[in-house]
């Protein structure tokens, strides 16, 4: 007997290849038969008229923390996830030592805007080594999850304080790759890093990896490829980069002999030469014999921004130690028609580069105030309410955030969101050299709602007449396993996992994104659930049914070698 059969489904297979009508039926987690079935079930899933999908594979998130407090790792599961990857961008919460746990955990405030009050209250650190972190939550989770090596924990376990702002002598090198190789060995499936300037740690200073030489960053890389079923993830820079980014990645690569994708690329048609450019990146590696791909956004990336948190402000040339200051100073500082001065200098610099878009203050629009006094600007554009109150919208601006205690919410003009910019899209996520991702579900929770990925992309597909269903599916599923070697699973195929999605395709989507305060210690973040997705199956285990989990457990904790394929530079 079957344990569930789900019958007379379109079946995308993940492939690519055109879909056709056939039951599937599924034993002990793995599909046993595709096609015309005839067998009793415990379970049948009468899906006329529906499609069934494999799940799709989240390789950007960063539930490193929330995957302890919430298993299911929400809102991932209901937009048709059923595997995801953590421990991206450098930042993890093992391996660690007793004396680093409130820098970590500041970092992480700081860094993913994740509540700093959640982290203090769920966030136990009663582990040391990597293996401890992944053996806590091995057994617990609602989805599919595997775990990256981040740099920056890993640092400060061996230089303490001296991580931040100092090169790594050759001992300290060794001793970094030592817990790595350890750390791997027990199931990590790669190792992260990070020179991006927008990284800044709890204190207001560059993140630990960012001090780190090339030596450094390619010493471990070569220990990453001593370890079967590994991967590398970089960010290089903000805004494009240069040759020598393209040698580092190549270099790590190389060391490894694993491809790396880098974070992140968002194309915009307004600028489409800048995202042919740093595709480049790969033509740089294949030509030296490594593997370099972009991670690419497959939708407009609508961005809430904070003055509490100022994350990426603080990547504004001298905003850097003002955003880092707590709440009471900072509002001190904004407050002064001098500290203002600076700010606004800094922000208009030429070294703010491509960053200098984000400080056009007059075309912010306000999302959500807090203070009677704000009452009825939400919806506004920043520089109207100006116009009208007789100020520089830098001065209004500021003038808002505080009243809020700089809780206001604000959101930068769309950038992107044309048939143009689409069919860009579109043509990037066709491109070899790079991979359809950048959730970072689990992150910026007051910032982003990019966790839709996946529905986000098969909703534009539809209504914007991009590519066919089959194709889009292949670019969620079966293109970013392959990349990071899941055994059997991103396809329809008998023997493998039965990680399957069942969706009208008439009416998938993202749902409206909302405020809900459901974290712990009353923490809030956006959320949102999707439409059109009727259920979600992991390992052969209904894990959510219309909107609802079913509170079954389906998930695997994913190791290096043992649930991986190790993937070359050259495959």
């Amino acid at each position: 007997m079957l344990d569930l059969l789900i019958r007379g489904a379109d079946v995308i297979d993940g492939t690519g290849t055109p879909r056709r009508r056939a039951d599937v039926g599924v034993r002990a987690g793995r599909i046993v038969a595709i096609g015309e079935i005839d067998e009793d079930a415990e379970q049948t899933i009468d899906a006329a008229g529906l499609v069934v999908t494999p799940g799709f594979v989240d390789i950007h998130t960063h539930y490193d923390a929330q995957v302890l407090w919430d298993p299911a790792v929400t809102p991932s599961p209901f937009h048709g996830v059923t595997t995801v990857i953590g421990g991206n961008c450098v930042f993890t919460i093992a391996p660690v030592e007793p004396s680093e746990t409130d820098y970590l955990t500041r970092l992480l405030a700081r860094v993913e805007g994740i509540p700093l009050e959640s982290l203090v209250a769920g966030v136990p650190y009663d582990w040391r080594s990597f293996g401890e972190y992944l053996d806590k939550i091995d057994g617990t989770t609602v989805v599919n999850a595997g775990f990256l090596v981040g740099h920056s924990a890993i640092r400060r376990v061996v230089m303490g304080d001296d991580a931040v702002g100092n090169e790594a002598t050759d001992e300290q090198i060794a001793e970094m790759g030592r817990i790595l190789g350890e750390s791997l060995a027990a199931g990590g499936l790669g190792f992260s890093s990070s020179h991006a300037p927008t990284h800044n740690d709890g204190n207001g200073d560059p993140v630990p990896s960012r001090s780190a030489t090339s030596e450094e960053l390619v010493a471990l890389s070569r220990v990453t490829g001593e370890h079967e079923g590994t991967t590398l993830e970089f960010i290089p820079s903000v805004g494009g980069f240069e040759e020598h980014h393209m040698e580092l990645m190549t270099d790590m690569s190389r060391a490894a002999n694993r491809p790396l994708n880098w974070n992140v690329l968002v194309p915009n048609a307004a600028r489409a030469q800048i995202a042919w450019d740093m595709l480049r990146a790969g033509d740089y590696a294949a030509e030296r014999g490594g593997k370099v791909l972009a991670l690419t956004m497959p939708d407009v990336m609508r961005t809430h921004l904070t003055f509490k948190a100022g994350f990426v402000l603080d990547a504004l040339p001298g905003w850097r130690k003002p955003m880092a200051l707590p709440v009471p100073e900072k509002m001190t500082l904004l407050a002064d028609p001098a500290e203002r001065a600076k700010l606004l200098e800094g922000a208009n610099s030429p070294e703010a580069g491509v960053l200098r878009g984000i400080a056009r203050w007059e075309t912010m629009t306000i999302v959500e105030t807090f203070s009677p006094e704000n009452a009825g600007l939400a919806g506004r554009i920043v520089g109207d309410v100006a116009t009208e109150r007789g100020q520089e919208p830098f001065d209004a601006l500021c003038d808002i955030v505080i009243l809020d205690e700089l809780r206001t919410v604000l959101m930068p003009p769309l950038a992107g969101d044309d048939q143009a910019s689409w069919e860009l899209r579109r043509d990037v996520w066709r491109d070899p050299r790079a991979v359809v991702g950048a959730s970072d579900a689990g992150a910026h929770l007051d910032m982003l709602s990019t966790f839709t990925f996946a529905t986000s992309m098969l909703r534009s597909c539809r209504d914007r007449n991009l590519i066919e269903l089959e194709e889009a599916v292949h670019f969620l599923t079966d293109v970013p396993a392959r990349l990071y070697g899941l055994r059997e699973r991103g396809r329809i195929a008998e023997g493998w996992y039965a990680d399957l999605v069942i969706f009208d395709e008439d009416r998938i989507a993202p749902a409206p994104v909302t405020w809900r305060n459901d974290m712990p210690a009353g923490a809030g973040r956006l959320y949102g659930e999707a439409e059109g997705i009727a259920h979600v199956i992991v390992n052969g285990v209904e894990v959510v049914r219309e909107n609802v989990l079913t509170g079954a457990v389906g998930g695997a904790l994913l190791r290096s070698g043992r649930d991986t394929d190790t993937v070359t530079a050259s495959a």
